[in-house]
């Protein structure tokens, strides 16, 4: 990829640190730098200290963070320092989920990154009401057909369609394990988004006859209070009439956890700020773990690879637990067919080529 006689310079906008707690716009972002070696990038980089290991390339410029953590001062600086970047970079690549702040954002665009051209990656849309009253930044990149409409139903205009990616070596497919089962719910202490609807579906699949454990692993998110919101669950977990269940807080090796699962349950009712392809489900179908989701209009992008139940139903969505758990051919049909997706839809080179097509496109 060229511009000019040199190679373009972009700067990737994040509301946080690269190298500070892992969200999905960090995590696309860090994809999307790691993906096309002709490009100079410029990121922000976490100060004092990191919570993750950095990029080992392009140009970090440090932005004062205690955690990491998109905070109101880490937002503020992510904002004030792009202003000044934009001027100074040949195209902007925002990562920035449609939530309260983003309306006013969009309409100080012009002051704040200038006439560059502008890619904006939105990995979620926090509530639609969002997305009223605001202006487009550029070039609209949604993660998936169904975010895609919505935005271009809400005026965005240019909307593409780029997948997020996964790493295929990083996350070999893994045998069915062995023993007791095992089913993980993975997600945030967020109003609707699944853990209680994950507790009643576990509890009727043990009334049908099922026998598993239930681990739900859940991550906090800033001004929560994470012990006493893990608690609650516990409290429903057993008044729901489970015995054998664990409530854990982030898990820093997802890999191992994910090699003790039989089955990924995730049947959010709203995704909230989480991504709309949530990279927990592309890790769970990578490395061969069935997955049962909500009917959400984002996860008809996986098809039959994925069984899914309506939203909130847990009757239904416990049915289906206890159905794969008692079917171990359908549990290695859909092992295989997850793996099948992930390397057909959401690998490294095909999200390499259409990002590096639209920087062509867009600097030429």
């Amino acid at each position: 990829m060229r511009h000019g006689e040199r190679r373009p310079r972009v700067l990737l906008l994040t509301s946080s640190p690269l190298d500070g707690a892992e969200g999905c716009d960090v995590r696309l972002a860090s994809d999307v730098l790691g993906s096309l070696p002709d490009v100079d990038f410029v990121w922000f980089s976490q100060w004092p200290g990191r919570r993750q290991p950095p990029p080992g390339r392009g140009r970090p410029v440090r932005i004062l963070s205690r955690d990491g953590v998109p905070h109101v001062p880490e937002r503020v600086q992510s904002a004030l320092f792009g202003a000044v970047l934009a001027r100074r970079v040949d195209l902007v690549h925002a990562f920035l989920t449609v939530g309260r702040t983003f309306p006013a954002f969009s309409w100080l665009r012009p002051l704040l990154l200038g006439g560059r051209p502008v890619v904006h990656t939105v990995p979620g849309v926090m509530n639609a009401r969002y997305l009223k009253h605001i202006r487009p930044l550029g070039t609209t990149v949604a993660l998936s057909e169904s975010m895609a409409r919505r935005l271009r139903a809400s005026n965005f205009g240019d909307v593409r369609v780029i997948p997020p990616m996964i790493g295929l070596d990083e996350w070999p497919y893994q045998p069915r394990p062995e023993g007791f089962p095992v089913v993980l719910f993975a997600g945030h202490h967020d109003l609707h988004g699944g853990a209680e609807t994950a507790i009643d579906a576990a509890a009727e699949a043990v009334r049908t006859g099922s026998r598993f454990r239930l681990v739900l692993a859940m991550r906090g998110r800033p001004g929560q209070d994470n012990a006493m919101l893990d608690e609650a669950l516990r409290e429903r977990a057993g008044a729901a009439g489970l015995t054998d269940f664990e409530v854990r807080g982030y898990v820093e090796d997802m890999h191992a956890l994910l090699s003790t699962v039989h089955v990924l349950l995730f049947p959010p009712a709203v995704l909230g700020g989480k991504a709309d392809i949530p990279l927990t489900v592309l890790q769970a179908l990578a490395s061969g773990r069935p997955a049962i989701l909500s009917d959400l209009p984002q996860f008809a992008d996986f098809g039959h690879a994925v069984l899914r139940a309506p939203a909130g139903d847990a009757r239904r969505t416990g049915q289906q637990l206890a159905w794969l758990l008692d079917q171990p051919r359908s549990w290695d049909v859909l092992a295989d067919r997850g793996r099948a997706l992930v390397e057909d839809h959401f690998g490294p080179e095909r999200f390499a080529a259409r990002y590096g097509a639209l920087y062509r496109e867009l600097l030429s």
